[in-house]
């Protein structure tokens, strides 16, 4: 924002160490996603952290981004235009609301202020490559791009038992486990006292 002073000190440093997580090729990769997902109608940015803070910044091309995942059942209704701060902050919160609700954990999506005020663009490359991977996974037919630009995410794969297959399984004891089953503590000395050694040679 105009109004924010330079940083100085730790605080320089600590801004320094969060640029550099910025990857130059991974942004490369997002541009040309988004514009294969929004189509033709979108303008290439100019390359570096600013140009691609500055293409995203007022939320509009976002949420355009985040409905065509969603296909026909589009989460953001209404997308403007404005110089207004607020009103571009808000497109930014209805984007990040519309990636949780289309399935992107809390700890993948970045805070506003990442974004509107560079912060951390890094956590916003974060945000749409989890997104990527995401909509790869899901394979519903709304990703646009290519394929080998994400990785698939792992699939649970959950195993129900039956009672009766629980039951069995506690019978069965594994060669690893080894067993203590008919062990005993017979013919053992209580603590303290002398071990008994028995000479069975004449």
């Amino acid at each position: 924002m105009s109004n924010k002073g330079p940083q100085f000190g730790l605080s320089r440093e600590v801004q320094n160490k969060i640029d550099k997580k910025y990857d130059q090729e991974l942004e490369e990769r997002l541009v040309e996603w988004i514009m294969a997902q929004c189509g033709s109608g979108v303008e290439r940015p100019e390359p570096g952290r600013t140009g691609f803070q500055n293409w995203l910044k007022d939320g509009c091309l976002l949420c355009e981004f985040i409905n065509t995942l969603f296909g026909a059942k589009k989460p953001i209704r209404a997308i403007k235009k404005s110089t207004m701060v607020f009103k571009q902050m808000e497109q930014i919160s209805m984007f990040l609301k519309a990636a949780e609700d289309y399935g992107i954990t809390k700890t993948d999506i970045f805070q506003t202020v990442d974004l509107f005020e560079g912060k951390d663009l890094a956590a916003v490359q974060r945000t749409l490559m989890a997104l990527g991977c995401l909509a790869i996974t899901k394979d519903d037919g709304c990703y646009k791009g290519d394929p080998s630009w994400f990785h698939r995410k792992a699939q649970e794969n959950r195993r129900d038992f039956s009672e009766e297959q629980l039951t069995e399984g506690k019978c069965v004891i594994g060669l690893q486990m080894g067993t203590n089953k008919g062990a005993s503590q017979a013919g053992m000395t209580g603590y303290g006292q002398a071990r008994q050694i028995i000479n069975n040679n004449p």
